[in-house]
């Protein structure tokens, strides 16, 4: 099996939207390579870089946080609908054919065996 699923993909997703904040905010601080902050600067993208890493696998309290009690209905109904309908299109664009292969052969090899 692939892993992954919708934790992973949240997280891919919040990491992405955190971490392009977090440049967007770098580039208005750009004044300081000029200023001879040039550690700090790199410092402080590093320390961003691990608090956005930390906030995205944290990506469901958000969602739960956002909006309190349907928040958490969509989540629940999101891991439960995510393996049946959406991971098969997202490992279809993420991996090619010959690893398709391999995914069909385990199954059929985890069927045989079961």
């Amino acid at each position: 099996m692939r892993g992954g699923g919708l934790y992973a993909c949240g997280f891919a997703v919040t990491f992405v939207i955190l971490e392009t904040g977090s440049i967007i905010d770098d580039v208005k601080d750009i004044g300081l390579l000029f200023n001879g902050e040039v550690i700090g600067f790199f410092l402080n993208f590093i320390i961003d870089s691990f608090q956005n890493t930390w906030k995205a696998f944290a990506w469901p309290m958000f969602v739960v946080q956002f909006s309190s009690p349907w928040g958490a209905i969509a989540l629940g109904l999101a891991f439960w609908l995510f393996p049946s309908y959406v991971k098969k299109h997202v490992e279809a664009w993420l991996f090619s054919g010959d690893e398709k292969e391999e995914i069909a052969e385990a199954k059929s090899t985890k069927n045989i065996s079961s």
